[in-house]
């Protein structure tokens, strides 16, 4: 599986952590800056993002991509719109957490979240 990290750089733990909770091994990091200046407009910015993974249209939609979202929720909701389109499906994503009581601060994996499963199972409940 390959990871497109849009937010903080993940520890050799945190790939643990994913590995076990996917029963996939990570192959690949891809590590994106997603520094946005708040004061031009979003989506160009957005965009360019996703612009800088280097994945042909073909691996968009044939590989095991997982998402580490960035913080910005504005920015959040472009990327998974603009991955939406390229892959054809919603995105994978991985939510961290702090470490509870943690000296310095630090982050888990707190969970795995199948974005389209989650379409898909509020499709079934709207047609219903």
């Amino acid at each position: 599986m390959i990871i497109i990290n849009f937010a903080h750089p993940l520890t050799n733990d945190h790939l643990d952590q994913i590995s076990v909770i996917t029963g996939e091994n990570v192959e690949k990091v891809i590590e994106i800056n997603s520094n946005i200046r708040t004061e031009e407009p979003l989506a160009p910015q957005a965009i360019a993002l996703i612009d800088n993974v280097v994945l042909s249209k073909r691996e968009w939609q044939t590989l095991s991509i997982i998402i580490n979202l960035p913080s910005l929720n504005y920015t959040t909701a472009i990327l998974i719109s603009e991955i939406h389109g390229r892959c054809g499906y919603l995105p994978t994503i991985i939510r961290m957490r702090p470490v509870k009581g943690a000296l310095p601060a630090r982050f888990e994996v707190a969970e795995i979240i199948d974005l389209q499963a989650l379409r898909e199972a509020a499709r079934a409940k709207g047609l219903a």
